[in-house]
């Protein structure tokens, strides 16, 4: 598309646009090769670029020449005018009067009008001027911040990823209460999230929504879960619709010393802080790096269980925080980030059928 774009501008914008580009490519991927010591095979390519550039400025210059030389005649005004022969006149008597000569009525020859050629100097400071603004155009582009607003300094979150054609589960048409994977997204994905996960200059780059059911229940419990991933964290949120009180769910995690379960209140709910590892599993998809195994032991994970309610009558939101590092959040970023989702969670316009 983009070749056949450039094959409409006129001669004398296309190849001084051409030769322009292909020394801009061609000098910076020969000092990649050169100086960065990229290898041979950016050399191979910058110095192709060199040489399309000069071939381009070999058919300017011969353009340019064309242009200088004159015209040849045409066949018409190169032809030799043969000459015509003269009789002449016969001598008459005195007595005959001679006949009175007409003058013949000479058509003047018709001038062509001269033809304006193109000034090649104005079309090719044009398409080098163009060539400018669009580079410049673009680079602006790339210091503005992603939202357009340099005065809030907040990136745009990623866009959250949905199965628009997967069929919702029986579950939730059963419990009219429950909210879709595309709620928890749409109430996670916040760009004030890095500045309480204590990572402000960092966006979202990953974001999705789905509509699971708690596992061991036969697909008959609806669990919700939305995931945001960032460079330094990953942030889970899941709503868990069954009859289990976060009280309940405090007496089954407290085992040993407790020390990583903490009680408390947040938005006036009861909640429940606690530590465990995540899952990790590799899979051999046939590329030979790596085997299947068993499933080993990953991040360690902070989640924090919020109630729906303040009376705990059953069901609970889970927020869950981990890196691949290992490091953790402050217990305080989970409740500040709960404080802020949590309110926010309202069921989408989805169909329910």
């Amino acid at each position: 598309m983009l070749g056949f774009l450039v094959r409409l501008l006129p001669f004398w914008i296309r190849e001084p646009l051409i030769i322009l580009v292909g020394t801009v490519f061609g000098v910076r991927i020969l000092s990649m090769a050169l100086v960065d010591g990229e290898g041979w095979v950016p050399a191979v390519i910058g110095t192709v670029f060199l040489l399309g550039a000069a071939l381009r400025v070999r058919v300017v210059v011969h353009a340019l020449r064309a242009r200088r030389r004159p015209a040849p005649a045409t066949e018409a005004e190169s032809a030799p005018v043969a000459p015509v022969p003269v009789t002449p006149a016969p001598v008459t008597p005195a007595s005959v009067a001679p006949a009175p000569v007409i003058p013949v009525p000479v058509t003047p020859a018709a001038r062509r009008p001269v033809e304006k050629k193109p000034n090649a100097f104005a079309q090719a400071s044009f398409a080098i001027g163009l060539f400018a603004v669009i580079g410049g155009a673009l680079w602006i582009e790339g210091k503005l911040p992603e939202d357009g607003t340099a005065a809030t300094g907040a990136s745009r979150p990623a866009a959250c990823r949905l199965d628009e054609d997967e069929k919702l589960p029986s579950a939730y048409r059963s419990t009219p209460e429950a909210v879709t994977g595309a709620d928890l997204c749409r109430a996670l994905n916040r760009t004030e999230l890095p500045e309480i996960l204590g990572t402000p200059d960092e966006r979202s780059v990953y974001a999705s929504g789905t509509d699971n059911t708690a596992p061991l229940t036969d697909r008959k419990v609806a669990q919700p879960e939305a995931r945001v991933e960032f460079e330094t964290y990953t942030v889970e949120l899941s709503a868990t619709y069954n009859k289990l009180t976060v009280a309940q769910y405090a007496k089954l995690t407290t085992y040993g010393d407790g020390r990583d379960t903490r009680k408390l209140t947040v938005l006036g709910r009861p909640a429940l802080l606690t530590s465990d590892h995540m899952m990790k599993i590799q899979f051999d998809l046939g590329s030979g790096e790596g085997a299947s195994g068993p499933v080993e032991q990953g991040p360690l994970a902070r989640t924090l269980t919020v109630a729906f309610d303040g009376k705990d009558r059953g069901g609970s939101y889970d927020l869950t925080v981990w890196s691949e590092s290992g490091l953790l959040p402050d217990d305080s970023a989970l409740v500040g980030i709960a404080e802020a989702v949590l309110p926010r969670i309202t069921r989408g316009a989805r169909d329910q059928d």
